[in-house]
């Protein structure tokens, strides 16, 4: 009899596959209230290598970091009519606290545009002043009706940037900035992720901006998964909290804003765009624990060397785990750090001991192979690197082969059954996108034709990417 599967196949229930794997590779757990999560140790280990490469590429454009309260006073979100009517079938309001009705209802933050502009408004006074650019790291509420661990939860965790400039030249090339960057740079060359940079129609535009660019990938299914935007905001906030500078002309102006964020959902991203049907593929430039070193047996001279191969690859500047356990077997070990994805293995056993060699298993193309131990610091650098390009090309490739030119709805509409479709936009339109919603097809957002980011919604040769999103 055949012996069933760790994980349910991608093939057959790519959900069920999602959620097979999000468990049995410890990232997270349902939390106790719906649509909320437990993120554990191994999945968390993820997040603070993400959080700490984004945090260096965001200081590196000029912001820095802050923190703003949880609760925001709900007067504060009526104040931008589009921000409000957007963010209202998501809100988690509190009515009562220490025992009594409150005065005024709270909100618990589903963004900050509202309580941060609030403080610009008094920090700004001067050009002087300008730019500000502020980030956060935090949490943020959004009532989820149709949850998915890490892609849509009730709470989930992110950064945040708000910031105000001088003129709108300076907001439009700041939000850009963001988009390639810091969010694309980081996406292709930590994540390993293929992704298209474009902007949003009107329809998908973040409620109280006159811009929104994104970013877009295609995960191992074909759908699409928004993972960052970076928004536009003009003078709208600004006019509502009445954030004004004094120009070097002595005109009192109102600022230009921006916004941007990524979140949790990049661990979302992770699984469905490297993950196979052995479990999670972690890129080695993010992953926590690049390599894990295996006593095969419980046998003190390769536990000793074991644990001597550990401090030698640590000391080549790899993050390393040594895995001693020798009272769980063996076969269960190999398959749990290929379940989360670790990209390299070495696995020593007595006669490997004998020969002086190790076995090395690469999580990414797969296979093992036996290397010299004196060999591994420099060789495993090499071959981390190699894995990294090896994901990335994967990613891109996939895109590519599962993206259609359509000429009418009806085929791009189709197209989005197995993958994405590109269709003029002056074709489309607005009407052309109401009729694909309809469908469950959504446009991810619009590109020109050189792959590079439209200056208009109606700039010449602007295509819209279509497909069914996550």
């Amino acid at each position: 009899m055949a012996k069933a599967p760790v994980l349910t196949p991608q093939a057959d229930d790519f959900p069920r596959w999602y959620q097979d794997l999000i468990s049995k590779a410890e990232l997270a757990d349902n939390g106790p209230v719906r649509g909320t999560m437990v993120i554990r140790p191994y999945g968390y280990g993820l997040w603070e290598r993400m959080q700490q490469d984004m945090d260096a590429r965001i200081k590196a454009v000029g912001a820095q970091n802050a923190y703003f309260p949880l609760f925001i006073p709900q007067s504060y979100l009526t104040r931008e009519a589009e921000h409000v009517e957007g963010f209202a079938p998501e809100l988690a309001v509190v009515t009562h606290g220490g025992g009594k009705e409150l005065e005024e209802p709270i909100v618990v933050r589903p963004t900050s545009e509202t309580i941060i502009n609030e403080y610009f408004s008094k920090w700004v006074q001067s050009y002087r002043d300008l730019p500000l650019l502020i980030n956060q790291w935090a949490n943020v509420v959004r009532w989820e009706l149709r949850p998915r661990l890490f892609l849509r939860t009730t709470e989930f965790l992110w950064q945040e940037g708000h910031t105000a400039h001088a003129t709108q030249e300076d907001a439009r090339d700041f939000a850009s900035r963001i988009q390639r960057d810091v969010y694309a740079d980081f996406m292709e060359n930590v994540l390993a992720m293929d992704v298209v940079l474009g902007r949003k129609t009107v329809r998908e535009r973040f409620a109280g901006a006159i811009n929104t660019l994104t970013l877009e990938g295609m995960m191992g299914d074909g759908k699409a998964l928004q993972l960052g935007t970076s928004h536009e905001l003009g003078q709208n906030f600004a006019k509502a909290f009445n954030t004004q500078y004094l120009s070097k002309d002595g005109v009192q102006e109102h600022v230009w804003q921006t916004s941007w964020g990524s979140t949790t959902r990049m661990i979302g991203a992770l699984v469905m765009m490297h993950g196979d049907d052995n479990g999670l593929r972690v890129p080695p430039r993010l992953a926590h624990v690049q390599v894990v070193v295996l006593a095969i047996k419980d046998d003190e001279a390769v536990v000793a060397k074991v644990r001597e191969i550990g401090d030698r690859l640590r000391e080549a500047g790899l993050r390393v785990e040594v895995d001693d356990r020798t009272d769980t077997p063996f076969g269960r070990r190999a398959v749990d750090w290929e379940l989360k994805g670790v990209p390299l293995r070495v696995e020593i056993g007595p006669r490997d001991l004998q020969n002086g060699t190790a076995m090395l298993a690469r999580r990414v193309p797969g296979g093992k192979e036996p290397v010299a131990i004196d060999s591994l610091d420099s060789l495993l650098p090499k071959v981390l690197e190699e894995d990294q390009a090896r994901l990335l090309q994967e990613s891109r490739e996939r895109r590519l082969s599962r993206t259609v030119d359509a000429s009418t709805i009806i085929e791009a509409a189709e197209a989005a059954s197995t993958g994405w479709a590109r269709i003029p936009w002056a074709k489309l339109g607005a009407e052309g996108e109401a009729a694909l919603a309809e469908q469950g097809v959504s446009v991810r957002c619009l590109v020109a034709e050189d792959g590079s980011v439209p200056v208009s919604d109606d700039a010449p040769g602007t295509l819209a990417i279509v497909a069914r999103a996550y």
